[in-house]
């Protein structure tokens, strides 16, 4: 499945997604990030360090104490409350990080397997 064949809007995304290697993910044109149910980072693409500015990914560490953009309490509330209603899929826009608040983040947050959450992320082009 070519990277250019998934779209950040398709209802089957997460399905798309797990098809394709590490490498292939690191090659979309929107950030991916995989938390577990505790909210660790077990995966965070090339793009989506490239677009936030990150020097290393934060693999290992829980995404709300690593993260830099604003309005993430609220994105945690938000998803708190759609891990109870187990399958979910939303969407929110956020300001961007602090190395570029003026960017907006759009975010689609949907339940993995295993109580975990994929993350994928686009942002405004500036």
């Amino acid at each position: 499945m070519a990277e250019d064949s998934i779209d950040f809007d398709a209802p089957d995304l997460v399905a798309r997604i797990e098809q394709l290697s590490q490498h292939q993910l690191d090659l979309l044109p929107f950030g991916v990030v995989l938390l577990d149910r505790r909210y660790v980072v077990q995966f965070y693409s090339a793009t989506e360090a490239r677009e936030n500015g990150a020097i290393a990914p934060p693999l290992g560490r829980d995404f709300f104490e690593v993260s830099q953009f604003g309005g993430k309490r609220d994105f945690r509330d938000r998803l708190m409350r759609a891990k109870d209603d187990v399958p979910f899929d939303f969407e929110l826009a956020l300001p961007g990080n602090t190395a570029n608040p003026r960017r907006e983040v759009r975010i689609r947050a949907v339940s993995a397997r295993g109580g975990g959450v994929w993350m994928f992320l686009e942002r405004d082009q500036l």
